[in-house]
């Protein structure tokens, strides 16, 4: 008895030509052809593969949706491909699709993280005076306030050597205070529950609760210095 004959690919040497012929078309005429006769279906089948394979589905959207925008950002890089790379166009795809897909995931996981809110914090700790710090003196207003320290986190962080936890906290402080708003002030004067912006550098970071209080201790430094330079402005 014979062996089973192999699966037609989906993605094999006439699609691989399909790309090539699609980067050098000179017309969007030419490049919609070739992507709807050639490319297409196959492009819909390795992502469809590489959701399920890899299990990378987004929280809150379901499978068709997921697909679609995969397809559509895959499509907006179609054009970044090197042929003369001797790379195959099937082995960039589905990279740019899984490294997407992945981004997203985080981004998803990121922004669910900031919107907690202090409803889910006990009120105990809310209210407790010892939880939480002063931004500043409420004659400053927020805004100059967040801007400078954006300003000097990112030249700190860009001249000075730090170790990779204190450059990682870098990194989360800037993006912590980018989204101030929708994170942690907390309702009365200038005011920030500390619990909440620890339990973001941790989901952040992914460190320990005593590596962040290491690695942020050169960012409380610089916070005063710009504090007192604003208020003596």
């Amino acid at each position: 008895m014979g062996r089973k004959p192999k699966t037609k690919q989906y993605f094999g040497p006439p699609q691989e030509q399909a790309v090539r012929t699609f980067l050098t078309a000179s017309t969007w005429d030419e490049k919609n052809s070739v992507y709807n006769d050639f490319l297409r279906d196959p492009l819909i089948k390795m992502i469809d593969s590489i959701i399920r394979r890899y299990r990378l589905y987004r929280p809150n959207m379901d499978f068709t949706d997921i697909h679609t925008d995969t397809l559509s950002f895959l499509v907006t890089k179609m054009d970044k491909f090197k042929p003369a790379k001797e790379k195959k166009a099937y082995s960039y795809f589905g990279t740019i699709c899984k490294n997407y897909l992945m981004g997203q995931i985080m981004k998803d996981n990121r922004d669910k993280n900031r919107s907690i809110s202090y409803e889910d914090i006990s009120y105990s700790i809310e209210q407790d005076e010892k939880h939480s710090y002063e931004i500043f003196d409420d004659t400053l207003p927020i805004e100059t306030v967040m801007s400078s320290l954006l300003i000097e986190l990112k030249k700190f962080i860009a001249e000075n050597r730090l170790n990779i936890n204190e450059e990682k906290i870098g990194y989360c402080l800037v993006d912590v205070f980018e989204n101030y708003e929708t994170i942690f002030i907390a309702g009365k004067g200038n005011k920030f529950n500390k619990n909440v912006i620890l339990y973001q550098l941790r989901e952040m970071s992914g460190l320990t609760t005593k590596e962040i209080r290491s690695a942020i201790k050169p960012y409380k430094t610089l916070y005063k210095e710009i504090l007192l330079r604003l208020i003596n402005t």
